[in-house]
């Protein structure tokens, strides 16, 4: 049985943000479709998804020439309350808040991120996916506004290392802050 488009989606992204040059031979391996299938779902990286997608001949795979982030797509019942999520993030993971609260798509946004407490690495394990280095995680998200948030209510030195849109979403945040708290 083929995945659905949007799980090869997701493992497309996550191999080539992880910089391991995925190519329609292998996406047609992982999941057992056809390698046109697998060329049609690069296509609708590229074309639909407008991803910077290109093709590495030596290393025979794709790459992001720039940053690049998935779409995606969150509804809350009260999107201007996430306290109540934000502190049972720490205690459960985001998937098991309940769907009455919470409905995601399955495509998330990514960043890497680096964080050098030990106590900051844990509050943010429900959103780390992989470990890029000692200091630098990978993580995913369903909701900028969330993850930021969880971002500021952290006691740690924590910098966004890509995409560049999270980091000036981040900045910006910040410097309404201030600006409203002089």
């Amino acid at each position: 049985m083929a995945t659905p488009l949007d799980s090869r989606i997701q493992w497309l992204h996550l191999q080539i943000f992880e910089e391991r040059y995925p190519n329609a031979y292998r996406i047609s391996e992982k999941f057992g479709i056809s390698h046109r299938q697998a060329q049609r779902d690069i296509e609708y990286l590229k074309i639909k998804m407008n991803a910077p997608l290109k093709y590495d001949a030596a290393k025979k795979g794709f790459y992001y020439s720039e940053p690049f982030a998935l779409p995606s797509y969150f509804s809350q019942a009260n999107e201007g309350d996430y306290t109540e999520i934000i502190s049972r993030l720490n205690q459960t993971r985001l998937s098991d808040v309940g769907e009455s609260e919470t409905m995601q798509m399955q495509i998330p946004f990514s960043a890497e991120i680096s964080v050098s407490d030990k106590l900051g690495i844990l509050a943010l394990k429900d959103f780390i996916v992989s470990t890029k280095s000692k200091n630098t995680f990978l993580c995913e998200f369903h909701n900028v506004d969330l993850f930021l948030g969880m971002l500021f209510t952290l006691d740690a030195d924590v910098s966004i290392i890509s995409p560049e849109w999270l980091r000036e979403r981040a900045v910006s945040y910040a410097e309404r802050i201030l600006k409203n708290n002089k």
